[in-house]
Order: structure tokens, then sequence, then C-alpha cells
């Protein structure tokens, strides 16, 4: 899928995990709902770290060019290193390591560590990249024909008011995780929810997704999971646009609704 469906899908993924966990007495604060469905949505495009044409290469400029350049390597390097017999060599890294359910592990285990023991500079950082990347996909046209630094502007101002929010009592600095010093040790969340959505979501169009790798499938650790042929759609497609984008936007209407206890 392109940039904004994932986007979409990743926040309307963590309105319906904030539904769960409401319907499972773990309710989340209002602030945790609005902060992890942002971060969830900017997750939601960092599988493509791979691709140097993805909506993620051009966030933070030349940084996230290399950035994306030197995953491309990565991602080819590990794949051509870990092919079974039957899997071709390959010249490029798309959909493959970052498409992977150890990496969204591997993301969110990190950014989680980074939160907790890095205080709250290192909870401004992972909150400023990720209302960045939410900025580039919710409002890509916008983002489009901005400037970066109206886009990064906004994306700190964004970090900036949500840590003052969340660090109030009560507000969720502390949610699901209430011992002393892990404070936004939920922050991974999100982020792992995020890339797992895109996963999901790339692996109902044409190509599929290596999602469980390295658990073999049909002889290759590399097997493209997805849906029946018939099923599948070129990212980009109506099918994107006219149905699923507005089906996260209804679906992640509601689940809102449900978490905070205005139905349900």
């Amino acid at each position: 899928m392109m940039g904004p469906a994932h986007s979409l899908s990743g926040a309307a993924a963590w309105l319906g995990a904030g539904a769960m966990a409401a319907a499972l007495d773990h309710p989340m604060p209002w602030p945790v709902l609005l902060a992890g469905a942002l971060i969830s949505s900017g997750a939601a495009l960092a599988p493509d770290l791979d691709h140097k044409s993805a909506t993620i290469s051009r966030a933070f400029g030349p940084l996230s060019r290399a950035l994306c350049g030197v995953i491309d390597k990565l991602s080819e390097a590990v794949y051509n290193a870990t092919r079974g017999q039957g899997e071709r060599r390959r010249s490029g890294g798309h959909r493959t390591l970052t498409h992977t359910w150890p990496w969204a592990l591997f993301l969110g285990a990190g950014f989680s560590a980074a939160a907790v023991f890095g205080g709250r500079w290192a909870v401004l950082v992972i909150l400023f990249i990720h209302m960045v990347l939410a900025v580039e996909g919710l409002l890509w046209r916008a983002a489009r024909v901005s400037s970066d630094v109206l886009v990064w502007l906004l994306g700190a101002t964004s970090a900036w008011i949500l840590a003052e929010v969340l660090d109030k009592p009560g507000n969720g600095a502390s949610w699901l995780f209430e011992a002393p010093g892990q404070e936004y040790l939920w922050l991974g969340l999100p982020i792992v929810l995020g890339a797992l959505v895109h996963n999901i979501g790339d692996a109902i169009t044409i190509s599929g997704c290596p999602i469980l790798w390295p658990v073999p499938i049909s002889g290759k650790r590399w097997y493209p999971l997805g849906t029946p042929q018939f099923m599948r759609f070129r990212a980009g497609a109506w099918v994107e646009t006219w149905l699923l984008m507005p089906l996260f936007m209804l679906l992640g209407g509601v689940g809102g609704l449900f978490a905070l206890g205005l139905i349900g």
C-alpha cells in the first residue's frame, strides 16, 4: 500500500487496541490514545526504510535518504545470506528484513528501552520522529507542498505538547507499566503495532509480504504471505483509495469512541 493508507491503518489499529484495552479493564487515558494513534500512524511508514522512493525517505531530508540507502543494503545482505535454495539472489532489499515480525519487535524494544533509560529528551525525540512521520502520512498532500522545516516544526511542537500532557499525573506516562522507572515503557507498543499493520497491508497487495521470516514455509524462508491472488491489488489502486482508506477511518473512529467509553 501507499504511505497515506499505511498511516491510516496504523492509527486505526491503535484506536482498536484502545477499545480492546478498555474491554479488558485497562483503559487508556485519552492522551495515551491520541499519542499512540499518532505514533502508530508514523511507525506504519517505518518498514519502507528499505525503499529510497518511499514517503519515509523524504521525511528528514538527506538524513532519511541516507538511512534508507543503508537499510536497503543491510536488508539485501540479510536476504541473500539467509535465502533458501529455491530463492533467487536479489539486488535490493525492499520488502525483506524490515517487513518481518522480528524487525517490528526490534524497533519497538529499541524505542521502549530508549524511552525508559534516556529520560525526557529521549521521549521527545521519539515523539518528534513519529509526529513528523504521522504528518507525512496523514497530511501527505499538505506535506508535499510545504517546506520540510514547517513539517519539522509541526512535529516538534506536537511532540512537546504531547510530552507535557502525558507527564501530568494520571495522563498516561505510566499507563500499563506502573512500577517506578517504567514510565513510557509502553511507547514501543504502538511502534510494533504500526510496523506489523504495515506488513499486513503489504500482504494484501500483489507481491505479498514475508512477515513470518525466518520461519520456513513451502521450503522458502522469505515466503511472501498474502491473501488469495484474486483478492490482491496493486499499491495505489482504487481499492486502496476508495475502499480501504474510508474503512480505516470508520473503524478507527468506532474504536476511538469505544476506547473513550462514549459507546459500548
